[in-house]
């Protein structure tokens, strides 16, 4: 767990996942849920602009754009350009994303380190390096490794209610940093 002493600045939150309803309640999709739930807390809206879903939210005071980016998983890094431009630098950054060597519901914080596999990672890590705080959240793993792709694009295996309470201990975490 982050220390909350610890200043980390955080100017956005990006969530991963892909865009469509095929992909909406999927393992590859919690960041996507989660940032619903904090928009949805804070009753704001969301807006498309620069091929990403944008949404502004207030935590503990603190101004906080909300990314949900509209570009597919793989090419998740290529909204990094606009946050660049608006003057928020990858360690202002913090990203949310599914983690399939955790089992389901273990959440952690992450600061750094290499994709390990996860394309959504790989793709921001190639637009801006290593440096930016993660949200690990566990969707836990399929039996046999080579049903990765298949396991975290299908719906979850668990029920909503679990899925659920999984999107508001990650969210508390979250504003737990603030």
């Amino acid at each position: 767990m982050v220390q909350k002493q610890i200043n980390y600045d955080i100017k956005a939150i990006v969530g991963l996942g892909n865009p469509g309803p095929k992909y909406f309640f999927t393992p590859h999709n919690i960041g996507f849920l989660i940032l619903d739930h904090l928009s949805q807390s804070a009753q704001s809206e969301w807006v498309e602009k620069h091929n990403m879903l944008q949404s502004f939210i207030q935590i503990d005071g603190q101004k906080i754009l909300l990314i949900k980016p509209l570009t597919f998983m793989n090419n998740s890094g290529e909204i990094l350009s606009y946050l660049h431009k608006s003057g928020i630098k990858i360690e202002n950054i913090l990203v949310v994303h599914d983690e399939i060597d955790f089992d389901f519901g273990k959440v952690s914080f992450k600061q750094g380190g290499s994709a390990r596999g996860h394309n959504g990672l790989r793709s921001i890590i190639a637009y801006a390096g290593q440096n930016f705080l993660r949200l690990r959240v566990g969707v836990g793993r399929p039996e046999n490794s080579a049903d990765v792709g298949n396991f975290v694009t299908n719906v979850f295996v668990q029920s909503e209610q679990e899925v659920a309470q999984l999107i508001t201990k990650a969210s508390k975490l979250i504003e737990s940093l603030f």
